[in-house]
């Protein structure tokens, strides 16, 4: 197991963005760079022992410079939409920057995937990778408080991909933070994600409006294209979601919210006969299927529903939502969450 450093590219104004290559000595590889804390490509065997990347990034620094699609990236301060860029804490209201029609989506103009992270190698005995550190100052993007934020984004040897978030304020805020990446499990680049098994290990989503807001209803799964309780393909009931591009861009509230590490979404993609198991100790998972993808070189080529995000995540809106469990964080708390991906293979 070893995390190799090299160059990845320079910022216009000279800044050196550095990219780390992460070998867990099972077959598993992954990049990363410090910009944006983006995850760049992850490498995995198929059933026949021929790797290949199922993660969707660009070549260069350039791709995430004008980056609209979030690929691979560290999302925050609060990953999802807010509505109308508002919320209100303490009595005091907020105004965030809009940048997804009427809503703030991932953070705003500039959100965490925008930024240069501190960043330094993780190597022990049982994991490598990286660790990426970054503070966000009270009033950027119009959040309060002074928040530091820590991502360590591990290989363990049992291939195993290790995503752990802490953060601590010092003044009350709000927070949601996952990362963005983007997944095609047959490889990436190989076309539609229509034949891949998907299965949620939720039985309640929560409806959206025509913006994809949260209505603040939890919705049985049951009946509805959105029941994922057994293994599915993602294609079959994919035209019947509605929305405008069409696909499937829900928060499902997860079963096990006792804040403990707990199963919540596996798929699997019958030709190379990978599987990938995604565990977490956060309340929701947003599954999105890529319905924005257009082919255009600021979406890396990627067509409509060639890739597939399921980003482990408090639910959207929550600081307008008062039902929804809280985002709020405060002084003298820490924010700890972690999501596991655990890749293998059928035969």
């Amino acid at each position: 197991m070893n995390v190799t450093a090299s160059e990845f590219g320079q910022l216009p104004d000279g800044t050196v963005i550095a990219k780390y290559t992460v070998d867990n000595g099972n077959g598993l590889v992954m990049e990363l760079i410090n910009y944006g804390a983006v995850m760049t490509s992850l490498s995995a065997p198929d059933k026949d022992g021929k790797s290949a990347n199922i993660n969707v990034g660009f070549d260069n620094l350039e791709g995430y410079l004008a980056g609209p699609p979030y690929f691979g990236a560290t999302v925050g301060r609060y990953a999802n939409r807010i509505a109308k860029g508002k919320f209100s804490l303490d009595g005091k209201e907020y105004t965030l920057a809009t940048n997804n029609g009427p809503n703030t989506l991932h953070g705003g103009l500039k959100g965490f995937d925008k930024v240069v992270w501190a960043a330094k190698k993780i190597e022990t005995e049982d994991a490598v990778g990286v660790q990426f550190d970054y503070t966000s100052k009270d009033g950027e993007e119009g959040y309060p408080g002074n928040l530091k934020v820590t991502v360590k984004y591990t290989l363990t040897p049992d291939n195993e991909l290790v995503m752990d978030y802490t953060a601590t304020t010092d003044a009350t805020t709000v927070l949601n933070l996952t990362n963005h990446n983007y997944w095609n499990l047959a490889g990436a680049k190989s076309g539609k994600n229509y034949d891949h098994l998907l299965k949620l290990e939720a039985d309640k989503y929560l409806p959206v409006d025509e913006n994809l807001i949260p209505t603040g209803d939890l919705a049985t799964v049951k009946g509805t294209p959105m029941d994922f309780t057994s293994f599915k393909a993602i294609g079959k009931d994919i035209q019947k979601t509605g929305g405008d591009p069409v696909g499937f861009d829900h928060c499902f509230v997860l079963s096990d919210q006792t804040d403990k590490l707990a199963l919540a979404a596996t798929v699997k993609e019958p030709t190379s006969g990978r599987v990938m198991e995604v565990w977490t100790t956060q309340p929701g998972i947003q599954f999105y299927s890529g319905n924005f993808l257009d082919g255009s070189d600021a979406n890396g080529g990627l067509n409509q529903h060639e890739a597939f995000c399921l980003e482990t995540q408090h639910f959207p809106d929550t600081p307008n939502q008062p039902s929804f469990p809280s985002a709020t964080l405060k002084p003298g708390e820490t924010f700890h969450e972690v999501t596991v991906h655990k890749f293998s293979v059928e035969k």
